[in-house]
């Protein structure tokens, strides 16, 4: 464990250099540039608001805004979208940067931190927009908004731990970079990302309490939403299991990265 920190403190320029040259590399030659990276997002939220917003605005007490579901909508879009992007770029990480990971002696390492620093450099700036257009509809900023930085940081453990145990696994068992992608679907859905908890039937609430993302979306929408102090007792849960998964990813990662060059 100490070994691999070293190695990413030694290779840090490397490191941020990456990220740094992802950024501009994505966008080079495009007109708007890294507003493509908002542009996705809020038009994705602006369909499901469309579509859903008549259907479920009635259904969101406490909230007297008339733009009420697009906020709820945006503020559970913010915290999704960073979990399912480092999982979804870890899944293929190793098996993208196979031919990197033979020709270069490099901490490892130094690969999925290269994603996380990219996927909340995105995320930066979907926050940024998020909180533009809530100030023009009529949502002020709260002081409750910098309990959003001890969550991000959960949920990048979480997303990471995951996504290091699936990238690792994906190198030998290839099938599953086909099964996640569908799991991550159906796990957005059982998500209350676009629909508040409260329409779910009580006989089918139970899966919400074994659902680790579930406390991470319901705070976001306490604290950009209600502007209150989330639940930190459901939250801490979050956190534990996010910190196994880091250990168990980091354990994983680290006594299969030398077969895993091979496999490649």
């Amino acid at each position: 464990m100490f070994a691999m920190l070293r190695g990413l403190w030694d290779y840090r320029g490397f490191v941020a250099s990456s990220i740094r040259n992802e950024f501009v590399a994505r966008f080079a030659r495009s007109r708007l540039g890294g507003l493509w990276m908002i542009i996705h997002p809020l038009t994705q939220v602006a369909i499901y608001a469309l579509i859903l917003s008549n259907v479920l605005a009635a259904k969101l007490p406490g909230i007297e805004n008339r733009y009420a579901y697009a906020l709820y909508l945006m503020a559970g879009m913010l915290a999704w979208s960073l979990f399912a992007e480092i999982v979804g770029r870890c899944l293929t990480l190793f098996i993208d940067q196979g031919n990197l990971m033979k020709k270069m002696r490099f901490p490892r390492i130094t690969l999925p931190v290269i994603v996380i620093g990219s996927s909340l450099l995105n995320n930066l700036l979907l926050f940024s927009a998020v909180l533009a257009v809530f100030a023009l509809l009529g949502q002020a900023p709260s002081l409750e908004m910098f309990w959003l930085i001890p969550l991000t940081l959960a949920v990048v453990a979480l997303a990471a731990g995951l996504g290091l145990i699936l990238g690792v696994l994906n190198v030998f068992v290839r099938d599953i970079g086909q099964v996640v992608p569908i799991v991550l679907q159906v796990w957005f859905w059982f998500t209350p990302v676009v629909y508040p908890v409260g329409i779910i039937p009580e006989e089918l609430r139970g899966i919400m309490d074994v659902n680790p993302m579930y406390p991470i979306v319901n705070a976001y929408h306490d604290i950009l939403v209600y502007g209150t102090v989330p639940d930190l007792q459901q939250a801490g849960i979050t956190v534990l299991v996010a910190t196994g998964l880091t250990l168990l990813g980091l354990f994983m990662f680290r006594r299969a990265a030398p077969e895993m060059v091979d496999a490649l």
